[in-house]
């Protein structure tokens, strides 16, 4: 909910998303949930509070273009078993986490989060702004089939599985059903279409290397999305399974740690962006335990090198996302996964990526997006989602692992944390 008051962030050097540079000192007007002055304040200054920054940096909230705000922190057998409201309530404690770790928005890649994103954007609980898939869209034995073996085969009019029945997944084959479960997201507010068109780490079914759906099942949901004004993001690894996927008109492919330079030249060719991952066989991995899953989840991260080094000689259009899933230990890491990407980016392409680049991505589901103004920058008429930095995130990306640094974290106008408090003055006096 927006705040009316007007703030002002005095002594703040800006990184605004874009330029790699800080600005010089400067002030920084807000009022009404949105920015609406960067440099010398207004001569008509109306009161509020002002907040010396103390030269400190002032940036773009951050923004996990992949997170599951239903499954991040719950641990994957509680999440098959416990009572749906449960998990909601434990939900929405982790979206109050997710915001105080500086993410002030997330795109969610597939989940139950309808309910989750209605009460924080009406202030019922604290968290970041949620750009929904709703159930990700699956083939029967497909990276999202979680069933039983004794569930199938299924019979006709029998009842959906619980994964089905929580709106986790949508089980769907043929081009009628896929069309179906596309048009039943958009009907429940998704702002983008998750389609699982190759095989997973964490689904027991799929090997690796399958390529899931036909070309006229993912055309029949890109055509759906297309329909009302948004797009596709397919969840695959694969050259086989990429490819097909591009070809039907798809927009984004989340992962991709196994392609080649064949698909990555297709993907900058079409414009597809690459949300990935900076997946590594370390203390931030995902916990597999079981055997096969652990041999796919290694055949992922000895791709991760290889897969950022193609995004940058193809110049794909990169965003990053965590996918972090199942372990409410590493859900604590999500900046330091960010400050990850150091190892393959500058600073400032990092918190380009984590700013301006990802938020161009959401902005890509059009009259579907349910934050119309610009986000991920510093600039008059953008969002107020902002952060006071401790430091200089440009000359050191691991100031954004630690929460602490994070002297001011304001969504929508409004600080949810303010650790300055008292620091500053009514404006107007």
């Amino acid at each position: 909910m927006a705040h009316d008051q007007v703030t002002e962030f005095h002594d703040v050097r800006v990184f605004d998303g874009v330029d790699p540079a800080l600005s010089p000192p400067t002030t920084v007007t807000v009022a009404g949930g949105l920015i609406t002055g960067v440099g010398r304040p207004p001569d008509d200054r109306a009161d509020g509070r002002t907040i010396d920054g103390g030269g400190r940096v002032l940036m773009p909230g951050l923004i996990d273009a992949h997170w599951h705000a239903m499954m991040a922190a719950v641990p994957l057998p509680v999440l098959a078993t416990a009572d749906p409201g449960y998990l909601q309530i434990v939900a929405a404690r982790e979206a109050e986490r997710t915001l105080l770790r500086g993410f002030t928005t997330v795109r969610d890649a597939g989940g139950p989060v309808f309910a989750l994103k209605r009460a924080i954007d009406e202030g019922l609980v604290t968290g970041p702004r949620i750009y929904p898939s709703g159930a990700f869209i699956s083939q029967t034995a497909g990276h999202g089939d979680f069933r039983s073996l004794l569930e199938v085969p299924r019979e006709p009019g029998a009842p959906l599985s619980m994964v089905e029945r929580t709106g986790t997944a949508a089980i769907a084959d043929g081009v009628d059903a896929v069309l179906r479960a596309t048009r039943e997201q958009l009907m429940r507010g998704a702002s983008q279409i998750k389609v699982m068109a190759g095989g997973g780490v964490a689904s027991p079914y799929d090997p690796i290397d399958v390529t899931q759906y036909t070309f006229a099942e993912l055309t029949a949901a890109v055509e759906a999305a297309g329909h009302w004004g948004t797009y596709v993001m397919v969840h695959a690894y694969t050259p086989a399974s990429i490819q097909q996927a591009v070809r039907a008109g798809v927009r984004c492919v989340e992962h991709g740690h196994l392609l080649d330079d064949e698909t990555a030249a297709l993907m900058a060719e079409r414009g597809v962006w690459w949300s990935m991952q900076p997946f590594l066989d370390d203390a931030d991995a995902v916990p597999i335990t079981d055997p096969g899953g652990r041999e796919k989840q290694l055949a992922v991260t000895d791709g991760t090198e290889t897969a950022y080094r193609l995004a940058r000689k193809h110049g794909v259009r990169l965003a990053w996302g965590t996918d972090t899933l199942f372990d409410a230990r590493l859900a604590t890491r999500q900046g330091a996964q960010l400050a990850k990407l150091g190892r393959w980016f500058s600073p400032a392409e990092v918190l380009r990526m984590a700013t301006s680049e990802n938020a161009a991505l959401l902005a890509m589901s059009g009259p579907r997006d349910p934050y119309p103004a610009p986000l991920g920058v510093v600039r008059p008429g953008a969002y107020a989602d902002l952060l006071l930095v401790d430091g200089d995130p440009l000359t050191d990306l691991d100031l954004l692992a630690d929460p602490a640094n994070l002297k001011v974290i304001m969504k929508d106008g409004v600080p949810v944390r303010d650790t300055l408090a008292g620091s500053g003055r009514p404006t107007g006096a």
